[in-house]
């Protein structure tokens, strides 16, 4: 029997002999067994508990003696110093309060069962940020369990530690606040929740407490995603102009929609010829014989399901899981689609849905760019066809590069025509329109044009007589042309402009000019003036360039910027052959994602002045003149291998003059003159000596003259007895 038990034991016997007696000797025991809870320190609390329930353990009889039974507990009590003034009512509120504990205690459990039924999840963070309370629809959102409250700031789950943080400041600034936010469950997968929390003031400031609610909408989120994902790619295919344009707007709508990787379309062209692949993502593969066996295996298979309709592939080393979905996009079983997720999944109903949903809008955009495409490849087919034979006369230099894929081509042309006479008619056009229409327009422009210039009239003349055949071709309004006729012997340039870029002119020492005179309105466009020509001459060493205006409009520039880095190019390029000059300024000019218009160009270098060296016979003498004359010939755009044999006979020359012209004599001079002219270049090695008679079967010397005879188009040898001349022609072209 324990202290507490024998002193209640002690207590039911004294109280039974106060009832009995009712006298001062047996309420003074009530003192004594105070003063011994008090040593056995046991509580008030206990005492009076004991005490009613004795009262309760009594008789009826004996409920008459209650008040006097109280006097008994108080004197008992009064050792614990406890007043016994206005103890009745002291024991009448421990009731009360006993009574209130208890319903809060029911009330406790009542609001537990009710934040628990809660959908929504449900917390309660203290000052810190520290989460002190959650229901168990939160625990589920967050993936931790109430048993591991508290959690302190910052919470596990937080993905953007900075956005909550500011959050967290704008509570305690205004009292509340709204958010999505995405957060880490804790088996690691995103959660995206809308957050609202309040505060709940305390008597200090820096104490109060925050109650909030959080919901789940990844599911609400990602059915807006996968509705949105299908407008955007909708919309964005329906103006795709290529199968990559095409591949890279599936790719950017599936990555986030269905958490794809890469997009692979591969294209079977009819026959039995090997597929085209392109692909957007990573890897990069495009190569049919190089791409994964097992994928490639698919693709083919994928040609014998149904049209329109997503499959899901599992892998090997994935079994149960998908690893993309393959389709084919077209009735004709030529256009295959996979699409390759970034990690093995279970593919979910939505997820199929959504893919067959975008697989019907690719199929549309896919037939449309395979017509665009057709169309354009059809465009550039005939302009080509239209455009005059690449081969130009010689010193020009023509090229035609297309607007980059997918964008349509344009009207540009050039003509390049000889007309007899040293006579060179130079015609450079851009017609308003794209496609196969402004093809159909350049066509009969050039043609116009061409017939025109064989007429043999003045290029002020001819674009009046453009104008009127203009005018009567549909669409050909506003077509502008830069149409000149060049004396290549003179180097007279005569030209005039309707409403094109100016040509540029480089010109050694001298920089570079714009032509920009004789200007006037585009073709059919209503003047009230005859049309100007001016005239240019062009000095030896000289770079002419003519181009539509693809090669120097960009947006946010102006076209003098343009022109400035043509001629920029030009003035660096004064000693390349003309072809080599035509290539810089296309690939110098380029912008990096290529030419967004089509360019037309017309390039000529007018020949160099005569090479005319004069020096003493002598072989110090050879390696200089070989030197001079291979610079010259590159300055005059001869082909480096036809410059090569030149070097080698006038080198062998040379050579032949210093070793027999003054054999016994007094060493002399030699001249070596050079010049081009009509599409060859002519030299002439001359000295005032006599040239040793071959013999009609050299052994080793003589074969100089055997060498060049083998490499000239014609020589020719003149001796007198004032010297020897050799004369070799060397044709450049035919």
């Amino acid at each position: 029997m324990t202290y507490t038990d024998d002193f209640h034991a002690r207590y039911f016997v004294a109280l039974r002999t106060y009832l009995d007696k009712r006298d001062e000797d047996s309420l003074a025991f009530g003192h004594e067994l105070g003063r011994r809870a008090l040593a056995e320190r046991i509580s008030m609390l206990d005492i009076i508990e004991n005490h009613f329930r004795l009262l309760e353990e009594l008789s009826e009889d004996a409920a008459p003696g209650r008040p006097i039974a109280l006097e008994f507990l108080l004197q008992t009590l009064a050792a614990l110093d406890v007043a016994t003034r206005g103890f009745l009512d002291g024991t009448r509120r421990y009731e009360q309060e006993r009574a209130r504990a208890e319903d809060l205690a029911h009330r406790d459990t009542f609001r537990n069962a009710l934040v628990n039924s809660l959908q929504e999840g449900f917390f309660v963070a203290d000052h810190d940020g520290a989460v002190i309370e959650m229901n168990s629809a939160f625990a589920e959102i967050i993936g931790y369990p109430p048993e591991g409250l508290p959690y302190r700031w910052p919470h596990p789950w937080l993905l953007d530690k900075k956005s909550a943080a500011q959050q967290q400041q704008r509570v305690r600034r205004d009292g509340f606040a709204e958010y999505e936010t995405p957060i880490r469950h804790r088996d690691g997968h995103l959660v995206w929740v809308t957050v609202s929390i309040n505060a709940v003031r305390g008597a200090v400031a820096d104490r109060d407490v925050y109650v909030g609610t959080v919901r789940d909408i990844t599911a609400e989120r990602a059915f807006a995603a996968r509705e949105s994902a299908v407008l955007r790619l909708a919309t964005s295919v329906s103006v795709a102009k290529s199968m990559a344009e095409v591949l890279s707007i599936t790719l950017d709508e599936c990555r986030t929609a269905v958490d794809v990787q890469r997009v692979v379309a591969v294209m079977w062209p009819p026959g039995d010829g090997e597929p085209t692949v392109q692909v957007a993502g990573e890897p990069s593969e495009t190569s049919w014989r190089r791409m994964d066996p097992l994928l490639r295996q698919t693709l083919s298979e994928a040609r014998q399901q149904l049209p329109l309709t997503a499959r899901t592939i599992e892998w090997p080393d994935s079994a149960g899981k998908a690893r993309g979905l393959v389709a084919v996009l077209s009735g004709a079983a030529d256009v295959a689609l996979w699409l390759e997720l970034r990690a093995p999944r279970w593919v979910t109903a939505e997820d199929r849905l959504l893919v067959t949903v975008l697989i019907g809008h690719l199929s549309l955009a896919i037939q449309h760019v395979r017509q665009f495409e057709s169309a354009r490849e059809t465009s550039l087919t005939l302009q080509r066809a239209m455009l005059p034979p690449v081969k130009p006369p010689p010193g020009f230099a023509v090229r035609y590069e297309p607007a980059v894929p997918p964008l349509e081509i344009g009207g540009d042309w050039y003509d390049v025509l000889a007309l007899g006479d040293h006579r060179i008619g130079i015609v450079v056009g851009d017609c308003v329109g794209r496609g196969l229409p402004a093809a159909a327009i350049m066509g009969q422009l050039r043609s116009s044009a061409r017939a025109l210039l064989l007429t043999g009239a003045q290029p002020a003349l001819l674009l009046e007589q453009l104008d009127a055949a203009a005018s009567l071709i549909p669409d050909a309004y506003c077509t502008t042309v830069f149409l000149a006729i060049l004396d290549t012997k003179s180097g007279i340039l005569d030209y005039s402009n309707a409403g094109h870029m100016p040509a540029v002119l480089a010109e050694p020492g001298r920089g570079t000019t714009l032509l920009t005179d004789a200007r006037s309105v585009p073709l059919a466009v209503r003047r009230t003036q005859p049309r100007p020509e001016a005239s240019q001459e062009l000095l030896p060493g000289s770079t002419l360039m003519l181009f539509t205006d693809g090669l120097v409009e960009r947006k946010h520039e102006s076209i003098d910027e343009g022109l400035g880095r043509v001629a920029d190019v030009l003035s660096q390029s004064m000693t390349l052959p003309i072809d080599a000059v035509a290539d810089a300024v296309l690939g110098r000019l380029a912008p990096a994602a290529g030419y967004d218009d089509d360019v037309a160009m017309v390039a000529y270098r007018h020949p160099h002045g005569p090479l005319r060296i004069e020096t003493r016979a002598t072989p110090e003498q050879l390696a200089g003149i070989r030197r001079q004359l291979a610079w010259w010939l590159r300055a005059a755009d001869v082909p480096a291998e036809r410059a090569g044999d030149i070097v080698l006979v006038i080198s062998e020359a040379c050579t032949n003059c210093i070793e027999h012209a003054y054999r016994g004599h007094r060493v002399g001079t030699m001249l070596v003159d050079v010049r081009a002219v009509d599409g060859a270049v002519h030299a002439r090695v001359v000295d005032s000596g006599s040239w040793k008679t071959p013999a009609p079967e050299p052994s080793n010397g003589g074969r100089g003259l055997m060498l060049i005879n083998a490499i000239g188009d014609a020589v020719e040898i003149d001796n007198s007895p004032g010297g020897t001349a050799i004369e070799v022609t060397f044709r450049l072209s035919g």
